[in-house]
């Protein structure tokens, strides 16, 4: 099996990517060559036996998506965008990537033409919501986006799953929680914060909360968005009919919530480090956001993920720090 991962070198990616080596198959069939793409070049990874192919390049660009797919990979995971608070910030660059970009690669597979038909994960986001809003979401509810990000991410799914009517490929479109806790450096997405004052406190480092208390949202941690993708391209489509795009299971919880977890297993000197900071651009664009789904298509679907915020932390615990908390 063919897979070809753009986004290889962000963190969902590189989890992913991980995991598919560790397997060293997918879905039962075994891997027989990999390519990653982004656009900066993502790291060859160690220890799996089929050839890796590395770029790095803006794939929005004519021709770039074309060559990706020349290899005709069986599976495609699309990862690759600009987050929420970059899109926001500067609209051409967000549009450019994550709509222009989003339209060559699904163009680049319908020009190989008859006889080739990946499957292809798109992940989506919970910005395809917009409010007013119920206090929980059903899979019936319609997307309404109020941000460029979450527009960019509607007209993504909208394409996806006409081509997947085309026959163009077999799509699947998961629209992700806000992952939590991101390991690493804070990125610019607006959400980054409900990772923050997690992450940081934990390392033994101050945490900036821009948002009250009283902000509710939707979490699943990279061990979960790692089986969701991993899923998405396994399942058979028929169990999909025509509608190709879903919210995946998650936690809903507020940050006074997120804090009290962090409490109740690191004790009070870690949530010390949480400094209040009010940030009125953040609380904007979190305030027109989801606060809880349910993603019961999802779940009888196979889709799974953590029942609780304290199961998140202690992944991120296990998984990033070695099951140590800085004093």
């Amino acid at each position: 099996m063919h897979i070809l991962i753009l986004g290889a070198a962000g963190m969902v990616g590189r989890k992913l990517l991980a995991r598919l080596v560790q397997d060293g198959q997918l879905g039962g069939t075994p891997i027989s060559r990999l390519t990653l793409h982004d656009v900066v070049a993502p790291e060859a990874p160690a220890g799996l036996r089929a050839p890796v192919s590395l770029s790095a390049s803006d794939f929005s660009l004519p021709g770039e998506a074309e060559r990706l797919v020349s290899g005709r990979p069986d599976v495609i995971f699309h990862l690759a965008a600009i987050v929420s608070g970059e899109a926001e910030a500067d609209f051409d660059k967000g549009y450019r990537i994550n709509l222009d970009g989003t339209r060559r690669l699904f163009d680049a597979v319908r020009a190989i033409g008859e006889g080739y038909c990946p499957r292809l994960v798109f992940t989506s986001s919970l910005a395809v919501f917009g409010a007013p809003m119920p206090e929980v979401i059903g899979d019936e509810y319609l997307t309404a986006p109020l941000t460029s990000y979450g527009t960019q991410k509607a007209i993504g799914e909208l394409l996806l799953s006409d081509y997947t009517r085309r026959g163009i490929f077999d799509g699947i479109g998961i629209r992700l929680p806000t992952i939590c806790v991101r390991p690493g450096k804070p990125n610019k997405a607006a959400s980054g914060f409900f990772s923050g004052i997690i992450r940081e406190p934990l390392a033994g480092q101050e945490a900036v909360l821009p948002v009250p208390d009283s902000v509710r949202h939707w979490h699943a941690s990279p061990r979960a968005a790692v089986g969701f993708l991993l899923h998405a391209a396994t399942i058979e489509g028929a169990r999909l009919g025509d509608r190709r795009n879903l919210t995946m299971p998650g936690v809903s919880v507020t940050v006074a919530e997120q804090i009290e977890a962090l409490r109740r297993i690191a004790g009070d000197a870690v949530v010390a480090r949480i400094r209040r900071e009010p940030d009125p651009t953040i609380e904007r664009i979190v305030a027109g956001w989801p606060r809880a789904f349910d993603a019961r298509r999802a779940r009888e679907l196979g889709f799974t993920a953590e029942l609780d915020f304290d199961s998140i932390i202690r992944a991120h615990i296990e998984d990033e720090l070695g099951g140590r908390i800085a004093a």
